[in-house]
């Protein structure tokens, strides 16, 4: 079977998040994997007062820089998250009571998720950011309680916001706009555009 990737190596993803590598593989394309060993939260304190979408694409591009750095020549990929509530970013829940007051506060509400993509190629650097609303249901105390027990303290410290919407944490959602993979953290059609116009793939 024909690739539709035509670079000289696979993509590299400044990144080890299995979600974004199995969107990659998703759509057939090869991809390598490497941690960008990039401190968020230090970027996020050298750009205090940005905002959320773009503390989402300073993140993005630390990380595929970082990586590019260590490998010139290839085609990379880093990409970030952030979840803002009006101007509020969320972060990982460290505990489960921090994911129970995250929860409690995004409850009946509408946040933002901002997914940024930085493509790196030839030193030349491309940054975009795609953003999906989340609309959560009215919850009580009794609902976050069974909602953190079926999904479980390693899935809901993992996610932003405490939830994965990939699993259980669908049934705390009203409404969701945007596309699925932008609530992925990987913007594939408008990344899959890019790569298509530099020439990297064969359709």
């Amino acid at each position: 079977m024909t690739s539709p990737w035509l670079g000289p190596a696979p993509l590299l993803l400044a990144s080890t998040s299995a979600t974004r590598r199995l969107l990659l593989e998703s759509a057939d394309l090869p991809v390598e994997t490497e941690s960008p060993g990039v401190d968020e939260r230090a970027v996020e304190a050298a750009f205090a007062g940005l905002s959320p979408v773009d503390l989402a694409e300073a993140l993005a591009r630390a990380k595929a820089e970082a990586v590019a750095n260590r490998h010139p020549g290839r085609v990379v990929i880093g990409a970030d998250q952030v979840l803002a509530l009006d101007d509020t970013v969320f972060h990982k829940p460290a505990t489960l009571a921090a994911a129970r007051e995250h929860l409690a506060r995004l409850a009946g509400r509408t946040h933002a998720l901002h997914s940024a993509v930085t493509l790196v190629r030839d030193g030349r650097t491309d940054v975009f950011v795609e953003t999906a609303r989340m609309t959560m249901r009215p919850l009580e105390a009794e609902g976050i309680e069974a909602y953190l027990a079926c999904a479980g303290e390693a899935r809901v410290r993992a996610s932003v916001g405490g939830y994965q919407l990939e699993g259980p944490g669908i049934h705390l959602f009203a409404r969701v706009e945007g596309d699925h993979s932008t609530v992925l953290g990987l913007p594939l059609m408008p990344l899959l555009a890019r790569l298509r116009a530099a020439g990297l793939l064969r359709f």
